[in-house]
């Protein structure tokens, strides 16, 4: 933890009837003294799942990130590719979010993301994504070669991909040729994916039904809270319900679950999407899943009563709080976003305060 202390923000909740009053003791999970940390899961990948990391961090200590492994472009493709390993990169970024604010922490996040830039075969490679790899050659397990390196960039806290298997995003997208808008094709590859011109109608993982790492599975089932999102819709939030222990640790778990939604629809993989849309699509992938609070920015949702409607189907709370940047771009402020899970935590979760 950075020992910095948020800053506080003010969240509007709108409850779903018959959810009000209802406590982590009436779930069953197990009370907490006053004064630990909550254990606290987050899913995703990409830049979305930094976001959600940098701001974790920051109200505790005891964090784990589970990661999609479904990348296929840049320079995690091409070791992908060349070596049969999984791709490091979202694993990279997420190690990179966990970084300290103080002069390691931060020394040690700029060089796990330096890329370098020449005319040969290293053109773009970054340089945590070759260390990654070269730790998972010499120790030949994926997880004590992240923790290796958790270690040397003393990460506040732990990375975890979400199955030791790469796996391919598949998607059934309408109209992806243009010329054929009614058309629903086949999609391969979340570089793919994510810029299809198209509609998404559904994703699929190959191989199908992939496992689970152990570690992530016991993580979300140890957890106090799970936080999914944001992030790219289709290609780093919806695959890790298509692992079925890790949805089955999901649905199980007696942790609170949290939906991060985006700050606004992705170009071509969410494009048109309100934030009501974003729950539907979750829900037609995972139908048995349930939430505890969905958390979306109060300016990107022009319909309160919508996006409480679909949250109900989950048995979820909404909360609105203003959580983006005020330079107008759709990122995420992390000293805001953190103060809006902490108050999460705290008001739904009534076992803090845990600083």
């Amino acid at each position: 933890m950075t020992g910095r202390t948020p800053r506080l923000s003010r969240l509007r909740r709108v409850t779903p009837e018959g959810r009000a009053g209802r406590s982590v003791e009436a779930r069953g999970a197990k009370p907490r003294r006053r004064g630990a940390q909550p254990k606290v899961v987050a899913l995703g990948g990409g830049m979305g799942l930094s976001a959600s990391l940098a701001a974790l961090r920051r109200i505790t200590g005891d964090l784990t990130a589970v990661v999609t492994v479904a990348d296929d472009g840049g320079s995690s493709g091409r070791l992908r590719d060349e070596l049969g390993v999984l791709p490091p990169g979202d694993l990279r970024k997420a190690l990179a979010a966990l970084c300290g604010d103080d002069e390691w922490g931060q020394t040690w996040a700029r060089v796990i993301q330096h890329r370098f830039q020449s005319k040969g075969d290293l053109h773009e490679h970054a340089v945590g994504n070759l260390l990654i790899v070269a730790l998972w050659e010499q120790l030949g397990d994926h997880v004590q070669a992240l923790d290796l390196v958790g270690r040397l960039l003393g990460a506040h806290g732990r990375v975890l991909p979400m199955s030791a298997v790469p796996l391919e995003l598949q998607a059934l997208v309408k109209g992806h040729d243009p010329e054929r808008p009614d058309d629903v094709d086949t999609v391969r590859g979340q570089a793919t994916v994510a810029l299809t011109p198209g509609e998404v109608q559904s994703v699929h993982l190959v191989p199908n039904d992939p496992p689970a790492v152990p570690e992530a599975v016991a993580a979300v089932l140890d957890a106090d809270w799970v936080v999914l999102g944001p992030g790219s819709w289709f290609s780093s939030v919806i695959p890790h319900l298509l692992v079925p222990e890790l949805l089955d640790a999901l649905t199980e778990t007696k942790a609170r679950r949290v939906l991060s939604l985006n700050l606004a629809p992705q170009p071509g993989e969410t494009d048109g999407f309100s934030p009501q849309r974003h729950l539907e699509v979750l829900g037609r992938h995972a139908p048995k899943l349930a939430l505890d609070v969905v958390l979306a920015d109060e300016a990107a949702v022009p319909d309160r009563d919508l996006l409480t409607d679909a949250a109900k189907r989950f048995g979820a709370a909404v909360e609105l709080a203003p959580v983006a940047r005020t330079d107008g771009s759709p990122r995420h402020d992390t000293e805001l976003l953190a103060a809006a899970y902490d108050r999460i935590f705290r008001m739904h979760g009534r076992i803090g305060p845990w600083r």
